[in-house]
């Protein structure tokens, strides 16, 4: 491991609970054999992955304050969904605190909660290993989704939001417009993968 990462572990493990910071290691490993697998840069999927809760553990009047001095721009949606703010929170205070200069990692982290309809391939590896870590619980198609993100990101993502927003529903809350956004993008990226594969004539 880096020097760099290994301090900002250092830092991370001092705002964390155990069992966040537990998870945080899950997702940075994750996500640098997710990076390993697709091709990225290996020190920034780590990176991203270590910072990508750092916000989470603050009180929620905390998290409001900090938005503000950071000059973060929280929706009304987001302001109502406390378990929201920590994404946009954490990838200023990656930038201000954590002194992240690299706009790919400021990205992933802030779109690792909801997805988005637009994502690099940083963004995706993270919301990934966000939902695939090895310590995670028992999660929707948890095993079939983790089988698949080593071959297929778009379908891992497809099947998480797909997942993510039946299981929100069932509990009557109301899904992220972002989250609704990036699904139907990536549900037509697999039907039109889907059509182009029944279409193709074999000679």
């Amino acid at each position: 491991m880096n020097e760099r990462l290994n301090d900002l572990r250092k830092k991370i493990k001092k705002v964390l609970t155990k069992e966040r910071y537990e998870h945080t290691l899950g997702v940075m490993y994750t996500a640098g054999n997710l990076a390993m697998a697709h091709g990225e840069d290996i020190d920034k999927a780590m990176i991203a992955g270590v910072l990508h809760d750092c916000a989470k553990c603050y009180p929620e009047d905390e998290m409001l304050s900090l938005c503000k001095k950071h000059n973060v721009f929280l929706s009304e949606f987001e302001i109502n969904n406390h378990s929201l703010i920590h994404a946009k929170l954490g990838a200023a205070l990656a930038r201000d605190i954590y002194g992240i200069e690299s706009e790919e990692i400021i990205s992933a982290i802030r779109k690792h909660t909801t997805g988005d309809k637009e994502m690099n391939l940083l963004d995706k590896i993270i919301y990934v290993a966000d939902y695939i870590e090895p310590y995670r619980g028992e999660l929707p198609n948890i095993d079939g989704i983790r089988r698949i993100a080593f071959r297929d990101l778009d379908r891992a993502i497809f099947l998480i939001i797909d997942s993510s927003m039946a299981h929100l529903k069932e509990r009557g809350k109301v899904v992220d417009p972002a989250t609704e956004e990036a699904y139907e993008v990536f549900r037509g990226l697999i039907n039109d993968r889907n059509n182009v594969r029944s279409t193709k004539i074999v000679v």
